[in-house]
C-alpha cells in the first residue's frame, strides 16, 4: 500500500533495523467499492498484498536498496512526466536537500527524536509502503500532488526540534526565537554556573543543567520558599514577591517536574517525547527485535497496548490504515493519542507580551527535558496556534480570550482538561478583578466543575497579592460592609480561583510594596507643563525610559511630538498590530539609550533589562498598577528611578496611593535646572504648534478621502459643507505649507544648538596644572542628582 508521502521513506533507513527484499510481485486485493464508503476507510488510497519476500537485517543492503529506489523511482518520474523535462529534476533535488537536512539534525534535535519515536508504531506499514513504491501509477500520483503541502510540514518539526535543542544560542540568530528577554537568559551562557544551591529544593537533573547553563548559580527568596512546598509537598502556592525577583521560575520549576513525573509514570503504556537520546534509540531496538521474532512466526502483529485506538491492523502481509500520513501530527485527531500526550501544565497571563515572555523562560529552564510548549494569544493567528495545539504540547501558556475560543470550538488537546496537573495564573489580583477577563471566569467555571481534577496543583503569583486598600468610612458604615486586610482578600482570591485546600501562602512584600533599591521622585506642575518636564527629563538624563500614560490618544500624541522633537520614541498600546508591539519591545531591549512610550498594557511582568527611568506621564489610577509601572526598573537588587509627573487633576489619585502604600516620608522633588527650561519650552512650543498642523491636515484628508470615495461610488457630487476644513484656493494651501516648511526649518536650528551649556571661565592654569571645572548635572544619572539634592537638603537642616 502506498502512502501519501513524498519523503521517500527516509526514517525507516535511518533506523536501519530490518528492511524487506522482494522476491515475487506485489498483487492488486479486489474489494468491495461499498467499503470505501465507510467512515473509518476514508483515507485507504489502494490495497496490495506481497506473498513472496524475504526478511533482512543488514545495514547495508538498507543502503544499496535505498540507492536502487532512488534510481528506479527517478526513472519513473521521468516516464510519467515527459511532456514537462524540467519539473522531476527540481521535485528531485528539494527531497534530496530535506533528506539531507534532516539526517544533518537527526543526532541533536530533540524533536526529530519524537517524530521518530511517534513513528515507531507504524514501522511495519512504511516498510510495506517503501516495497509497493515499485508499482501503482494511482498511488505514484497522488504521493506527487502531495509533494508541496508535505514539504512545508516537514520543516516545522525541524525548526521546532532546533527550538526546543538550542533554545538560548538561537536567540540571538534567529528572528523567530528572538526576544527581549535575550539578554537577561543569556547574560550568563559562557560559563557553567555552580547549581549545588538548587539541589536541597528538590529540583530535576535537567533544569539543574539548565540551570547551570543560564548561570543561575543561587535561587532567590522566592523560589527558595515556594519550590519545596510545590514539589515535595504537592501543594497549592500563593505568592507575593516584589517585582523583578524571580517568580516565573518558583511557578515554571515545578511545573515541569509535574510533566516528568507524569511521563516517567506513562512511560510503560505510552510514547513519551521527552525521553533523552539514549533511551530511544535503547526502546527502538529492543521494539524491532520482538517484531522480527513475532513476525518470523505468525506474520502478525497487533500495534502497541496503547494504541488500540488507532484501528490500523495486520492480516498476513495486507495493512488496512486508517491514517497512512504517518508523518503529520497536524491530521491526526485520534482518541488514543489525546490520551497519551494531554494538556498537563497551563499558564494564565493577563497580556500577549507577557505570554511570549513566560513562554521564552520555560522554554529556557526545559532547555534539556524535551518538553514541548505553546503560546495562545490574541493578536495572531488562530489557524497557526491550532496547528501548533494538533503537536499536542504537554505545557500551554495563554492568555483568556483566545484560550476560551478555542476551548468553545473544542479543540482536540483542550477537550480533555481533567488531566491538567498544574494551573497557574500570573498576575492574580488584575486577572480575577471584577468587570476583566470575563473568559478566565468562564474557564474557573468549567476547571473547578466539569474538568476537576483533584491532584492538579494550582499557583497564584503577583506582587501586589497582599496589596489592601484601606475602605472608605462611608463603605464601612453600611450593614453588611466587612474591612478588608490581607487575610480576607486571599481567601476571595482562593474561593476565585478555586482553591480547596490549605495552600502555601507566601508574602515576602515590603510595607511600601515597592523595591528597596528604587528611588521615587515627583514634579508638581501644571497639565500643559509635563511635556516640558518630559523633554528637559530624556534630553538631560539619556538611558532606556519607559513612559506610562492612561490612554491610547496621549500615547498617540506624545508620540508624534517627540518624533518631531528628534527622540525617536517606539510606541505600546493596545490598538498596535500584535507583531508591531513586540517589535517595539526588541527594539526597546536592544538601544541603550531609548523612550517607550505605553499605557498599562506594559505595566505587568514584563523584565526588559536594563531600564533605568520610569515616568508616570500620568499618575496611575490605582495602587497596584503604580507598583507594576515603578518594577519595571530597579529590578534583580539594580538601581533604578521612578518619577510622577502631578497635574492638579492627578492630585486625587496621588493622595490614594500615598495613603495605600503607607510612606512613611514625603516623596523627594526631582531637581530641575530652570535654566535650560525657557529653551525647553521654545522647542516644545513649536513642536505643539507643528504636530498640530500635521494632525488637523491628516486627519482632515483621511475624513475627505474617504468621503470622496463613498460619492464615487454612489455616483454623486460631494457638497463642500460635508469636507472637513474648508477647502480653500491654492494660494491658501502653499501659504500653509510654507509656514509648515518655516517651523521646521526653525525647530531643526533650534534643535542643532546645544542645551546644557558648559561655562567654564578661567584667564589662568592652576598650581597643578589642570583647570577649575564648574560641577555640572551633565554627565550624572538622575538617581545621583536626586540624592545628591537629598543630601544637600539635610545638610542645610542640621
Amino acid at each position: 500500500m502506498k502512502a501519501r508521502k513524498g519523503g521517500r521513506f527516509r526514517s525507516s533507513f535511518k533506523l536501519k533495523r530490518k528492511g524487506i527484499e522482494v522476491v515475487g510481485e506485489w498483487k492488486t486485493v479486489q474489494i468491495d467499492p461499498n467499503l470505501f464508503a465507510e467512515e473509518e476507510f476514508r483515507d485507504i488510497v489502494c490495497l496490495e498484498e506481497l506473498t513472496d519476500y524475504k526478511l533482512v537485517s543488514s545495514s547495508k543492503v538498507g543502503k544499496v536498496k535505498e540507492k536502487k529506489r532512488k534510481s528506479e523511482s527517478a526513472s519513473q518520474e521521468r516516464n510519467e512526466e515527459v511532456e514537462e523535462p524540467v519539473i522531476p529534476p527540481k521535485k528531485k533535488k528539494k527531497n534530496k536537500d530535506l533528506r539531507s537536512q534532516t539526517d544533518k539534525g537527526s543526532t541533536t534535535d530533540a524533536a526529530e527524536n519524537n517524530v521518530l519515536v511517534d513513528k515507531e508504531a507504524n514501522c511495519n506499514e512504511i516498510i510495506e509502503e517503501a516495497n509497493c513504491e515499485h508499482h501503482g501509477h494511482v498511488t505514484e500520483s497522488i504521493s506527487s500532488r502531495r509533494d508541496a503541502p508535505k514539504k512545508k510540514k516537514k520543516k516545522v518539526p525541524k525548526n521546532k526540534a532546533s527550538q526546543a535543542q538550542e533554545a538560548l544560542p538561537s536567540v540571538a540568530t534567529s528572528k523567530k526565537v528572538k526576544n527581549w528577554t535575550t539578554e537577561v537568559l543569556s547574560a550568563s551562557t559562557n560559563q557553567k554556573a555552580d547549581v549545588s544551591a538548587w539541589k536541597d529544593l528538590f529540583v530535576p537533573e535537567p533544569v539543574l543543567q539548565a540551570l547551570s547553563y543560564l548561570g543561575f548559580s543561587a535561587p532567590t527568596p522566592i523560589q527558595a520558599l515556594a519550590l519545596p512546598s510545590a514539589i515535595r509537598d504537592n501543594m497549592d502556592v500563593l505568592g507575593a514577591a516584589e517585582t523583578g525577583s524571580g517568580k516565573t521560575l518558583a511557578f515554571a520549576i515545578p511545573m515541569i517536574h509535574s510533566v516528568l513525573q507524569w511521563q516517567k509514570s506513562n512511560n510503560s503504556t505510552g510514547r513519551n517525547d521527552s525521553l533523552s537520546k539514549e533511551s530511544h534509540q535503547y526502546h527502538d531496538e529492543t521494539r524491532w527485535e520482538n517484531e522480527d521474532e513475532a513476525e518470523k512466526v505468525t506474520h502478525q502483529q497487533v500495534e502497541d497496548s496503547g494504541d488500540e485506538d488507532d484501528a490500523s491492523f495486520t492480516t498476513g502481509c495486507v495493512k488496512v490504515l486508517e491514517n497512512v500520513e504517518f508523518e503529520s501530527d497536524d491530521e491526526t485527531h485520534t482518541v488514543g493519542s489525546h490520551r497519551k500526550r494531554p494538556l498537563l501544565g497551563l499558564v494564565l497571563t493577563p497580556t500577549r507580551e507577557l505570554a511570549v515572555q513566560v513562554k521564552h523562560h520555560i522554554d529556557a529552564v526545559a532547555k534539556f527535558t524535551g518538553i514541548k510548549t505553546a503560546i495562545l494569544v490574541g493578536g495572531m493567528a488562530a489557524q497557526k496556534q491550532e496547528r501548533v495545539l494538533n503537536r499536542k504540547p504537554e505545557i500551554v501558556i495563554a492568555t483568556p480570550g483566545r484560550l476560551w475560543e478555542l476551548v468553545k470550538e473544542r479543540h482536540p488537546h483542550l477537550s480533555n482538561l481533567r488531566q491538567l496537573r498544574c494551573l497557574v495564573i500570573d498576575e492574580a489580583d488584575r486577572m480575577v478583578e471584577k468587570g476583566h477577563f470575563l473568559e478566565l471566569s468562564q474557564l474557573l467555571e468549567i476547571l473547578n466543575d466539569s474538568q476537576y481534577n483533584p491532584r492538579r496543583q494550582t499557583f497564584v503569583f503577583s506582587a501586589t497579592l497582599t496589596l489592601v486598600h484601606q475602605t472608605p468610612t462611608r463603605v464601612l458604615q453600611k450593614k453588611n460592609a466587612k474591612k478588608m486586610d490581607k487575610k480576607t482578600k486571599l481567601e476571595l482570591l482562593m474561593e476565585k480561583v478555586g482553591i480547596k485546600g490549605k495552600p502555601k501562602v507566601i508574602d515576602l512584600t515590603r510595607k511600601e510594596a515597592t523595591v528597596e533599591t528604587l528611588t521615587e521622585t515627583r514634579i508638581h506642575c501644571n497639565t500643559n507643563e509635563k511635556d516640558y518636564y518630559l523633554y528637559y527629563f530624556l534630553l538631560q538624563y539619556p538611558g532606556r525610559t519607559m513612559v506610562f500614560a492612561n490612554s491610547i490618544d496621549c500615547v498617540k500624541r506624545l508620540s508624534s511630538l517627540l518624533t518631531i522633537l528628534n527622540c525617536d520614541p517606539l510606541p505600546l498600546h493596545a490598538n498596535m498590530h500584535q507583531k508591531q508591539r513586540l517589535k517595539n519591545l526588541e527594539r526597546f531591549a536592544e538601544r541603550e539609550s531609548c523612550v517607550l512610550l505605553t499605557t498599562d498594557v506594559a505595566a505587568r511582568g514584563l523584565d526588559i533589562p536594563n531600564v533605568q527611568h520610569v515616568i508616570h506621564y500620568q499618575v496611575p489610577r490605582t495602587s497596584e498598577l503604580y507598583v507594576h509601572r515603578s518594577g519595571r526598573t530597579a529590578r534583580a537588587a539594580t538601581e533604578g528611578l521612578s518619577l510622577l509627573l502631578i497635574g492638579p487633576e492627578d492630585l486625587i489619585n496621588f493622595r490614594k496611593i500615598y495613603k495605600t502604600l503607607e510612606k512613611s516620608e514625603e516623596l523627594p522633588f526631582f531637581p530641575v535646572d530652570a535654566k535650560c527650561m525657557i529653551s525647553i519650552k521654545e522647542r516644545m512650543n513649536l513642536a505643539r504648534q507643528i504636530e498640530k498642523a500635521e494632525f488637523f491636515n491628516s486627519r482632515a484628508k483621511q475624513h475627505n478621502s474617504w468621503l470622496q470615495q463613498a460619492a464615487d461610488a454612489l455616483e454623486m457630487d460631494l457638497d463642500d459643507d460635508m469636507l472637513m476644513g474648508k477647502r480653500g484656493s491654492e494660494q491658501e494651501e502653499s501659504q500653509k505649507q510654507k509656514m509648515l516648511k518655516g517651523m521646521k526649518k526653525q525647530l531643526k536650528h533650534m534643535l542643532s544648538q546645544p542645551l546644557f551649556k558648559v561655562l567654564m571661565k578661567t584667564k589662568y592654569p592652576t598650581q597643578s596644572g589642570k583647570l577649575l571645572m564648574p560641577q555640572t548635572s551633565v554627565g550624572m544619572s538622575a538617581v545621583g542628582a536626586v540624592s545628591k539634592k537629598q543630601a544637600k537638603k539635610k545638610k542645610s537642616i542640621k
